[in-house]
């Protein structure tokens, strides 16, 4: 893996910004050299220090092969006058490159022109995700146009995903959700629909993190350090707090004799926390893992849905007085029991 690259944090974050609810095509080469690409709206960001992406892609798609073989792929966030360049590339049997002249990033990857942010990546890490394999990818080069992205809008432009009847091991939310066990009230309220589909998504991420021998605590503070590392103590303190958890002495010391953690002083004498790269790995995975149960509950709803859900939910939170942005993958259930 290369080294990690210095950037602007804000030019970062404004690129990511371009990425709303729109459509990427990524794209990659094979061994021969042939170009590779595919329209896909699974991507996130990761982290901003370093600087993190990752996607998904279905394990019965053609193209798969290609990703697991090159290790650098390029995400292309669409421009507002290029949903030609999204049809074609989400169709099979087409020549997808046709009449295009795209440019060469690293590793022989083709580079589109005239979309609405560019993200050069190097393959960090692949997780199965089930059905998905879950690429997480170093941003190594970034640009960001003056052009407005790609977005669906009320079904005029979107991606169907099929729906897929309730799985047997889903009978514990099945169970919460049955008329005979609920109150009028109960079944209705937002709390207790939220705590239910909460549970659901935390499911897999709490046995992941167990099978680690970490605690709950732990797994948020990595998590924490994943999305923006080198903290102070107090700092974590502070991001940790409003789920009601702590980043106490002893908990930080706990993950820093399992070399999951560094401490540094820094030249005011506070000490600096950082991910080592046992920590980073670990951290990797769990953002898969993350990804990986996200994917899986999207299948409920098709993918307007699934982003009217997700700004719903950043309205209500911003409404409720706490921070816009997530320190950690979710909110801390009320109890950690699975």
């Amino acid at each position: 893996m290369s080294q990690p690259i210095e950037i602007d944090s804000r030019q970062f974050r404004s690129a990511l910004g371009a990425f709303t609810t729109g459509v990427t095509i990524v794209t990659t080469c094979d061994e021969e050299g042939r170009d590779v690409g595919l329209t896909a709206n699974s991507f996130n960001s990761v982290s901003m220090n370093p600087p993190m992406v990752l996607w998904s892609l279905d394990k019965s798609s053609r193209s798969l092969p290609a990703f697991m073989e090159n290790d650098h792929f390029a995400v292309h966030v669409l421009s507002a006058d290029q949903q030609h360049l999204s049809d074609r590339f989400a169709s099979r049997g087409v020549d997808k490159f046709a009449g295009l002249e795209p440019g060469r990033g690293v590793g022989g990857v083709a580079l589109l022109e005239d979309c609405s942010a560019r993200f050069e990546c190097e393959t960090a890490f692949r997780y199965d995700g089930g059905d998905h394999i879950i690429f997480v990818g170093n941003v190594t080069k970034f640009n960001h146009f003056d052009r407005a992205p790609l977005v669906f809008h009320s079904g005029g432009y979107g991606m169907l995903v099929k729906k897929e009847k309730s799985k047997p091991d889903d009978v514990v939310a099945e169970a919460l959700l049955k008329d005979d066990v609920e109150s009028s009230f109960r079944k209705d309220f937002l709390g207790y629909l939220l705590a239910v589909a909460h549970h659901k998504l935390f499911l897999d991420i709490r046995r992941e993190y167990r099978s680690q021998d970490l605690t709950e605590n732990e797994y948020y503070l990595l998590t924490i350090l994943g999305i923006d590392d080198d903290r102070s103590l107090e700092e974590l303190e502070q991001l940790i707090e409003y789920s009601g958890g702590e980043a106490s002495p002893g908990l930080v010391n706990g993950l820093i004799e399992r070399d999951l953690v560094a401490s540094q002083v820094d030249e005011s004498g506070r000490a600096r926390l950082r991910l080592t790269e046992k920590g980073k790995q670990l951290v990797l995975r769990f953002f898969a893992v993350a990804k990986a149960a996200e994917s899986h509950a999207d299948n409920a709803l098709d993918y307007g849905e699934s982003q009217m859900l997700k700004q719903l939910l950043k309205r209500l939170i911003r409404g409720g007085g706490e921070p816009a942005s997530m320190p950690t993958l979710w909110p801390r259930p009320e109890n950690d029991a699975s």
